[in-house]
């Protein structure tokens, strides 16, 4: 069985050792199904959203707001147990990388992978990549820890499989 843990390294201040397995209720994970699909719109959803806040911030000015109301059901929070138990799920990986504080001279990424191969990719392609974790909702364990799916979705059909770790490094 392969290590269930990947870890951020190289040209940072905090390595870091991941355990992806806790991300399934983590409020950032993204569905796989539909993300790289909702991509395009998401701009559009992004222009309107600012334009709803534009006014709703001009009506409480003129108007006054309204106190928050403790029996809404806007406070609630709920977990579809049907969606976790066969949902396919990622997570964006910059926060990771960021947590790992990297250099500021900070260039590419090298993704190692369980057989000894590496491949490389810039820092920017991996601040925008997102790692899969889950898939019918279950953790990857024949071909994970995690899956690397890039951020512009182009290898969402063959994304990179079996990784152990992410050197990042200055060239």
């Amino acid at each position: 069985m392969n290590e269930f843990v990947f870890f951020i390294d190289g040209n940072v201040d905090h390595p870091l050792t991941i355990d992806p397995s806790v991300w399934i209720f983590d409020e950032r994970k993204i569905d796989l199904h539909t993300y790289f699909d909702e991509l395009a719109t998401k701009e559009d959803e992004e222009t309107a959203y600012k334009k709803a806040i534009s006014a709703q911030w001009d009506k409480e000015i003129t108007e006054g707001s309204e106190p928050p109301n403790p029996n809404s059901n806007q406070n609630r929070i709920t977990i579809d147990k049907k969606k976790l138990a066969e949902g396919s799920f990622g997570m964006p990986l910059k926060p990771f990388l960021a947590n790992a504080e990297p250099h500021a001279d900070t260039t590419h990424v090298d993704i190692h992978k369980q057989d000894g191969t590496t491949e490389r990719i810039t820092y920017e392609q991996a601040l925008a990549a997102v790692a899969g974790f889950a898939d019918k909702g279950q953790p990857l364990r024949e071909d994970g820890p995690i899956h690397l799916y890039f951020g512009d979705g182009s290898n969402r059909k063959n994304p990179i499989k079996f990784i152990s770790r992410f050197t990042l490094l200055k060239e």
